[in-house]
């Protein structure tokens, strides 16, 4: 049961951030604002208390914030983001969470991004991709057994991170894009496949007993609906534009 989530309002310069969607209309300002308020609501309305940083007007991918820490009931991991440009954001993130964990870092040569790393129980998934290194999985993994967990790396492929193409969902089920159906890492699951048309869902977030899915993907809310969750649907074109998704806006424990 998630109680807390991190967040950070998006900058004005959001656009400047990495990304590489196409797009026939650019980024709008005001329109990520009114999709990143209506998932801020959206948690707390899910029993969350949210905290909200300001902009890190030099860094215009700090409002992805998961991909800075990961945070489990004992220990919070303080990431070295595998992109140059996002570095510099771990720092203000570091000093929020030494008021609710221990705090550890992945050290250089090691890279890691909290999109990559998928919790289910204390079993941890953590993709090798192009932000996260074999060392940085290893120091991550190493952290985590010491609080008696488990974990596996898995390789992400052409994918920016894991949980772009992997969620948990609950009921012992993910939701996977279809490169992902038949990773052995991944048996003992039952798996939601999804059509590549509908790959972008595969980034839904489960919150307490509430699945946060992204609109307009009727065909897939249809299948969530079989497990028995409240579904919200939120608007994030603008995120999306940004190679984002629900997961990367909050850092939840």
């Amino acid at each position: 049961m998630f109680t807390q989530a991190i967040t950070r309002k998006p900058g004005k310069n959001f656009a400047g951030g990495l990304t590489t969607s196409v797009s026939a209309k650019p980024p709008q300002y005001e329109l990520l604002l009114k999709q990143h308020e209506s998932y801020l609501d959206t948690l707390i309305s899910c029993g969350l208390k949210v905290t909200v940083l300001d902009p890190l007007p030099d860094h215009p991918d700090a409002y992805f914030v998961e991909d800075t820490a990961v945070v489990t009931p004992d220990v919070a991991v303080i990431t070295n983001p595998g992109a140059d440009p996002r570095k510099g954001e771990v720092e203000s993130i570091a000093r929020v969470l030494t008021n609710f964990r221990k705090i550890e870092r992945i050290l250089a040569p090691g890279t890691l991004d909290g999109g990559d790393v998928l919790q289910v129980g204390n079993h941890f998934f953590i993709g090798v991709s192009q932000r996260t290194n074999k060392e940085g999985a290893t120091q991550l993994g190493r952290i985590l057994e010491q609080f008696g967990n488990t974990w596996v790396t898995v390789p992400v492929g052409d994918g920016l991170h894991f949980k772009s193409s992997v969620n948990y969902v609950g009921k012992n089920t993910l939701l996977v894009t279809p490169d992902f159906a038949e990773n052995t890492e991944l048996s003992g699951y039952h798996k939601i496949i999804l059509d590549r048309d509908d790959a972008y869902t595969a980034n839904t977030l489960l919150v307490n007993d509430h699945l946060l899915t992204p609109a307009g993907f009727p065909s897939v809310r249809k299948r969530l609906e079989g497990l028995g969750r409240e579904i919200i649907e939120l608007e994030t074109s603008e995120i999306r534009k940004m190679d984002g998704g629900l997961t990367c806006l909050s850092i939840r424990f």
